[in-house]
């Protein structure tokens, strides 16, 4: 029981933070990437926006991550899950997503948000 209630808690927060919900980067994952960016900043000035992008693709690979995991306590009763298969699943679909989600941006068909744009030096 106490397996399936990590599973349940793990898949529920990996799907606060993986691209499958479209609402959550404004609360969750934007956050999370600007916070990341600002630190990255700290450490090189000039390089708030690649950080931004980086920490952006972490709270994603680490969102579908806990949601294959999680999945794999609910549902398998005993696990026999390829570790470095699933990781490079979690990390290919969060690179894609992430990606796509930079081309938009690049080619001006998604804003940018005003406050991204400002803490650039």
């Amino acid at each position: 029981m106490l397996k399936k209630l990590r599973g349940g808690f793990l898949v529920g927060l990996g799907y606060m933070l993986s691209p499958l919900s479209w609402w959550n980067d404004l609360f969750f994952n934007l956050p999370i990437a600007y916070a990341f960016g600002y630190v990255v900043k700290w450490v090189m000035p000039g390089w708030f926006l690649p950080g931004t992008v980086v920490g952006y693709w972490l709270s994603n690979v680490a969102g579908i991550v806990m949601m294959q995991f999680g999945a794999t306590d609910m549902l398998v009763d005993k696990p026999q899950t390829n570790l470095r298969r699933s990781l490079l699943i979690g990390l290919g679909t969060s690179t894609l997503y992430t990606l796509v989600v930079a081309g938009l941006v690049y080619f001006h068909i998604l804003e940018t948000p005003s406050f991204l744009m400002a803490a650039q030096p």
